[in-house]
């Protein structure tokens, strides 16, 4: 039922670590596919881990994520579960996410833990972490995979766009636990801000609709030169946005419908969530934890008529101001106990409130 595809360049122990990680869930007609980026020592692996089938693929050069395209195609299972060499699943729930996907599910985002016990920061309610998803591979294929243009970051967000634009959905399924050590081995964050920039904007270049490209590049672009800033690395988002303006006008424009927009942006979560979690009353909302996503949650509660105030003590409601899932789940567990608090996702909502013991609405 599932192939665990996982791509890896010169971290050969931390690659043994995983393989044997995954191999110890004791699956059933799982396999593992590794494909290794043109590693400056080969890895090795042998043909089988207790009794999980091991396949390596070694390539002539790096690929970054579309490494993964090469172990899709050789994968023979139906599902393909997208790790990093240093991400694993904690348990064997992820058979359980996979049967009790509704059809229309095209891919499962993991709950990713770190090792601190947080949760990985990135993607939104429709848009995966790549070190942690089940994703069905006939839909991977007929996607054409990660764009290789893009090398490492945001593939996702390119990905995602295609497969919702394409009738699918990411569903999000807390049985399936991965666990990401996040290494710090290979990671410049000069190169890595760079890559977010460019490849931030050419996702708002394809797939944005044409009203909303222009102040989504602008605030996309403004959010990463604050964190160069802070980061001291404002030479990478330099030399990102260099690369984003040489190349926009190159990208492929295939606007996604304004549903289909918010439904990626994570604005349609927000509605959702304001729909059924306002009180009558409410009239003032304070945002609290921002980060992620903060414009759309902003967008939304306009949308609905309210007044944010700065003030969270005094203001009917408080919602949580990430669509960033992990960080969200994270802070509305940790304010679990208010009674004015909006989860921005009904998704989370609903884990935040089985994890508490309290009642939970049907999906």
């Amino acid at each position: 039922m599932l192939s665990f595809v996982l791509p890896t360049r010169d971290r050969p122990d931390d690659l043994g670590q995983t393989a044997a990680a995954v191999a110890a869930l004791g699956l059933a007609d799982a396999e593992l596919v590794v494909v290794d980026n043109a590693s400056s020592r080969a890895p090795e692996l042998p043909r089988s881990i207790r009794g999980m089938p091991v396949r390596l693929i070694r390539l002539d050069e790096n690929l970054g994520a579309a490494a993964r395209n090469v172990g899709a195609e050789a994968a023979v299972n139906p599902w393909l579960v997208m790790l990093d060499d240093d991400s694993a699943p904690i348990d064997s729930g992820i058979v359980d996410a996979v049967r009790g996907a509704d059809r229309d599910v095209g891919a499962i985002a993991g709950d990713i833990v770190l090792p601190d016990g947080s949760r990985e920061r990135g993607g939104l309610p429709e848009v995966f972490v790549g070190c942690g998803v089940a994703i069905r591979r006939e839909l991977f294929l007929g996607l054409g995979g990660y764009d290789p243009s893009f090398g490492y970051y945001a593939e996702e967000y390119d990905l995602c766009a295609k497969l919702i634009a394409a009738g699918s959905r990411v569903g999000f399924d807390q049985r399936f636990r991965v666990l990401h050590r996040k290494v710090g081995a290979g990671r410049d964050f000069g190169l890595i801000l760079q890559r977010l920039v460019r490849n931030n904007g050419w996702v708002i270049a394809r797939h944005a609709p044409s009203v909303d490209r222009g102040h989504e590049l602008g605030r996309m672009l403004g959010r990463y030169a604050s964190i160069a800033q802070r980061e001291g690395v404002i030479d990478g988002f330099a030399r990102g946005h260099a690369e984003l303006r040489r190349s926009i006008d190159r990208q492929t424009r295939t606007p996604m419908s304004d549903d289909h927009w918010a439904r990626f942006t994570g604005l349609a979560a927000v509605r959702e969530a304001l729909a059924a979690g306002l009180p009558a009353r409410a009239r003032t909302a304070a945002i609290v934890a921002p980060g992620k996503g903060e414009h759309t949650v902003r967008e939304a509660i306009a949308e609905r008529g309210l007044i944010i105030v700065g003030d969270a003590s005094s203001a009917d409601v408080r919602i949580i101001g990430t669509l960033s899932p992990g960080p969200m789940i994270d802070a509305a567990a940790s304010m679990a106990g208010d009674a004015r608090l909006v989860i921005p996702w009904p998704a989370a909502d609903r884990m935040v409130r089985r994890a508490s013991g309290r009642p939970v609405a049907a999906a």
